[in-house]
Formats: structure tokens, sequence, C-alpha cells
């Protein structure tokens, strides 16, 4: 089966500054990919060649098995710059996105009114766009992205400004559109976003992929080989007698004051480790530990750049500057 997305040996310079360089990436189809990084890691910039809104200096770019302007009514993007007309109804403004992408007037009003209610919108269709919230209006354009049911959806920063409940109907419906088999690439800075919704993770940092693998293979390879534990009733010298266990390399108390971490030996089976902590009395929580996507991009950085590129990505994740 080919890829949705093929890009191979994508280079982008703006003046002395380099967007994305030598980008090799396969997206298969019918699978839900984060493309993740740091503000102004190139995500924006590759996306952008991907559609054919900017054309890569060197290298190629296929999209649905050509270009993107022959596929347009197959593809849906949410761009990270919103905007909406602002003075059009939202049924009228829905409406016309719609049949700019060939959607055929016949069941259009139903679909726009399906959709507003998908979306949890259900009583808005009159109003004026500029007369939403800034989160109703994201929801709006999300609708416009994917009212005519495209075959690859591109959602570029989705969840930027929405609260935690619109996050979560975003959440829905972009788990609900891949299940139905359509292809997502999702651009996201918001990595906790992105573990929850993806099967695929590529991290990019200064405009050159880091890390290309499904999550299983991210857990798999970056196992931090740990297993978080917090007893009902903590005791004088648990840490030394939780170190001693078999296949505890260290065990410390954790930042709560409550649960300790225990390093595991790499022989060590976990199994064995949670029954022998469960014959030691009630506890509240023992669990195998899973690394973060954010602790995944750190280590990836800094295997390839040195500590200085690990604590700017770091930096980078909570202040940088855009794409």
């Amino acid at each position: 089966m080919t890829a949705a997305i093929s890009i191979r040996g994508v280079e982008k310079r703006f003046g002395d500054r380099v967007a994305v360089a030598g980008l090799d990436l396969e997206i298969p189809r019918g699978s839900l990919c984060g493309v993740l990084g740091p503000n102004g890691a190139g995500k924006s910039t590759t996306i952008r060649m991907v559609l054919s809104i900017m054309y890569p200096d060197r290298g190629t770019v296929e999209v649905l098995g050509g270009g993107a302007l022959a596929a347009k009514e197959r593809i849906g993007y949410l761009p990270e710059e919103r905007g909406l007309y602002r003075t059009m109804r939202v049924g009228e403004y829905l409406a016309y996105i719609a049949r700019l992408k060939g959607v055929p007037r016949d069941g259009l009003a139903a679909r726009v009114r399906r959709w507003l209610e998908r979306i949890e919108l259900p009583d808005v269709q009159q109003r004026r766009c500029q007369e939403l919230s800034k989160g109703m209006q994201q929801k709006v354009q999300f609708i416009a992205a994917v009212i005519h049911e495209p075959e690859l959806l591109i959602l570029d920063e989705p969840f930027s400004g929405l609260d935690p409940v619109n996050a979560v109907v975003l959440d829905r419906l972009i788990g609900e559109l891949h299940r139905e088999g359509r292809t997502i690439l999702l651009c996201t800075h918001q990595m906790q976003q992105a573990e929850r919704v993806c099967d695929r993770i590529v991290l990019i940092h200064r405009g050159a992929k880091r890390l290309d693998a499904t999550l299983p293979e991210i857990h798999a390879r970056f196992d931090p080989r740990s297993i978080a534990y917090e007893p009902l009733a903590p005791s004088a010298g648990i840490e030394g007698e939780l170190a001693a266990l078999p296949g505890v390399l260290s065990a410390r108390l954790q930042r709560d004051g409550r649960s300790y971490a225990l390093s595991l030996a790499e022989a060590a089976r976990p199994a064995e480790l949670f029954e022998a902590l469960v014959r030691r009395g009630p506890a509240r929580r023992i669990e195998l530990e899973r690394v973060s996507l954010e602790d995944v991009f750190v280590r990836v950085v800094r295997a390839a750049e040195g500590e200085s590129a690990a604590a700017a990505a770091r930096e980078d994740l909570e202040h940088g500057k855009g794409d």
C-alpha cells in the first residue's frame, strides 16, 4: 500500500536559516501520526510544503500518490492561524466552505447540522461567527476542515487555546475520524495530547527528524525500567527494605513524599516484583512507569547534539519561538 504522504530529502531555507534539513518521512495510509517538537522546529513549514502552500528548495513531496493541488478535495487542513468570515452566519459559512470543497448542495444543510451536533454546537447555526467565543470559533473551523469527509486530514496545533472540556471533544472526534479509516497528521508541540491520541510519533528538532516510531516501539526502546510504589502506611527504613528486593537497583522517595521510584535491573521481572510488593502489605499504588514523550524528546536531542542542545530543547518546549 502506498503512503498517504511521502517526503524524500526535503530541504527548506529562509535566508540563512535552515527550517527543514534533509527530511525523509513516510506517513502510512490510515495512521494517526503526530509530528512533534518545540515551536520553531520546522513542523509548520513541513506541513505547508506537504500542502503545496510553499515548495521545497530540494527534495520531493507526494500526497495521496501525487501532488497536493491535484488531491485538494481529498485533503482537509486546519491551519495554526485561525480565521473565519466573521460577519457570516455559522451555517452559511460552513455550507460555503463545503461547496468550495466539492460537496453537493443536496443534503448539505443536514450535513452542517449533523456536524454542529457532533462537535457539541447544536444551537449556533444562525449566529454570526464573530459572536462566538474563541473556543467555539475553533470548533467551527475544525468542521470546515472535515465537512467534505477528506481521506487525509492535517491538523496544525488543533488544541491551541482550547479549554480542557473542548479539548476532550476534539480528542473524541479525532479518534472517531481515525477509526473511520482516515489518515490524520497531527502537528503539535503539546506532547501529552499527541501521546493520548496518536499511534505513531515523529519528533523533529531544528528542522531534522530525530525519531520516527510507533508508540509501542517508543515505549519499548525508552523503557525506564522503573516501578512506582505507594504504600498505604509508610514505615521506618522502607527505602532500604525496597532497595533490597530482588531485581531492584535503587529506591528513592519521590517529590510527593508518599511514593517511591524503584529502578529495576535489566534482568528483573516486573511481575515478580509486583507480587513481592503486594505481599509486603496494603498499597495505594503499584504501577510500571512509562516514559513521557517529553522525556523521550530530551533524551533523543541529548544523544544527537549533547547536553547544551537538550537544555535548549527543554527551554524551547516552554518558551519556544514560532515556526
